[in-house]
């Protein structure tokens, strides 16, 4: 109980002093702008008080992956690249430099020159056989079926739309994969986490290239032995692999 209390003061004491660091700082704002080129109201104030950092952070799952993903397609520079319900901020970017295809099960109406956007289910591509070179489906197939973006439930749903994806690339085509890896269990209805020798198994007919990881501290490996992978609680992993000819 005691702790409880302490802890409780001791944020009270930190939103007290941020804003208190906040109205003072608008006031000298307020005192120093003499030429008033906008108007600066305290009506219109909107304050931010957890940005002054020593570092700026961010979610290394989310910088780390798709940054590893885009190296991976310019050293292959393939002619088009299709991507299924990854993070949107990856192929609009990807965008600028090649024709790339996006696909979601809730499709994303953007407009861009080098996008193409359009609805799909991951368990039933309509894609012909061995017909895609570059394909990359990352932070996604731990969700399917889970319903959490109103999919059906089926608890298979996850190896359904591995084994859509293993069958649309083409022979000697690459697959840039994504999911958490660590102690494997499915944290309903969120995701699933995997012990990256399931995903290795999971892949039968395709030889892993590369497999790299996100650690719960937040550390990129490129490289990184699949063992590590296993002793993570929510590590990402990035398999690179490649279909069998």
């Amino acid at each position: 109980m005691i702790n409880r209390l302490i802890s409780r003061f001791n944020r009270y004491k930190n939103n007290y002093s941020k804003k208190q660091i906040f109205n003072d700082q608008f006031e000298t704002f307020k005192r120093n702008d003499i030429n008033c080129k906008l108007s600066c109201e305290r009506a219109d104030i909107y304050p931010c008080l957890n940005d002054n950092t020593n570092i700026t952070e961010f979610d290394a799952h989310y910088i780390y992956h798709p940054a590893w993903a885009a190296r991976i397609i310019k050293s292959l520079n393939p002619t088009e690249h299709t991507d299924i319900s990854s993070i949107l901020y990856f192929s609009t970017i990807l965008s600028a430099f090649l024709p790339v295809k996006f696909y979601d099960y809730r499709p994303a109406e953007v407009s861009l020159s080098g996008l193409k956007s359009e609805k799909i289910d991951l368990t039933n591509l309509f894609f012909e056989d061995n017909s895609i070179e570059s394909l990359s489906c990352m932070h996604t197939i731990e969700h399917i079926g889970l319903g959490r973006y109103g999919d059906q439930i089926d608890p298979d749903g996850d190896i359904k739309a591995i084994n859509e994806i293993k069958r649309v690339v083409k022979k000697g085509g690459s697959i840039l994969f994504v999911v958490p890896v660590g102690n494997p269990k499915i944290m309903f209805n969120a995701h699933r986490i995997y012990d990256p020798i399931m995903i290795i198994d999971f892949f039968s007919g395709y030889s892993l290239k590369e497999f790299s990881l996100i650690t719960d501290d937040g550390q990129f490996i490129n490289g990184a032995p699949l063992s590590l992978g296993k002793t993570q609680t929510y590590g990402c992993g990035c398999f690179w692999f490649i279909k069998n000819t």
